[in-house]
Order: C-alpha cells, then structure tokens, then sequence
C-alpha cells in the first residue's frame, strides 16, 4: 500500500501551534518574539492569518502580542 505525502507550508505547524494552544481558544493573548516569528513563517503571513481569524496583533519592543478575540482593542496607556 503507498502512503499518500501531503505537503504543508513551511512553518505550518509551527503557525499551527499558535493559534491551537489555550491561550489562543479561550480569546486570551499570545506572544511571539519578532525574530522567531520571522524565521519560522515571516511577519506577513502571521499578519495574514491573524486578520483571517478577526483577532489583533501588537507589536512590543522585540515581541509580537495577539488578542484573540475579535473585540475592540483599546490602549489605556
């Protein structure tokens, strides 16, 4: 019997993780430093699919931060 390759994108799973881990599920924030970011999959495609999802994304000195939740953001300070 042949097994049957199915190709991802690289860095799919890593994107993958992100968006699967609890934080994520439950509309609570997560973070990413910038330079993992860009190794893995690059800021554009993490950019892409957080606007897919409605969720906002921060950027904070060398990290990235996203609020998964598709509620308004709001900055105090």
């Amino acid at each position: 019997m042949r097994q049957r390759i199915v190709e991802r994108p690289l860095g799919q799973d890593w994107m993958d993780q992100i968006f699967r881990s609890r934080a994520a599920m439950t509309g609570g924030v997560v973070r990413r430093r910038r330079a993992d970011v860009e190794r893995e999959i690059g800021l554009g495609t993490l950019e892409l699919e957080v606007r897919r999802r409605g969720f906002h994304m921060i950027e904070c000195g060398d990290h990235l931060v996203i609020a998964c939740c598709a509620a308004p953001v709001k900055v105090i300070c």
